[in-house]
């Protein structure tokens, strides 16, 4: 499953705070700004969320900006969709 993910990074917490049609709006907690570790809490956060192994879930685009394309495996798409869809 491919979703669009818009990153804010430097918060308290990880959390994803809302869905724009199929952009993900996700908080990241890191201590710094820099690119591949903002990528790496991303990539472990989705993970979770979406009850996937992080080497599952692959930035495919954007990987030096706020605004990603991710790929997100592991799971049926119904499955992945579902937790998709329980986001208000």
């Amino acid at each position: 499953m491919l979703i669009k993910v818009r990153v804010i990074p430097n918060s308290d917490d990880n959390e994803v705070v809302s869905r724009i049609g199929s952009v993900l709006r996700v908080r990241v907690a890191t201590a710094s700004k820099d690119d591949e570790k903002v990528n790496s809490a991303l990539r472990r956060y989705l993970a979770e969320f979406f009850d996937v192994r992080s080497n599952t879930v692959n930035i495919l685009r954007g990987a030096k900006g706020k605004e990603k394309t991710v790929e997100i495996s592991g799971r049926t798409e119904e499955d992945l969709r579902y937790v998709l869809e329980s986001i208000p």
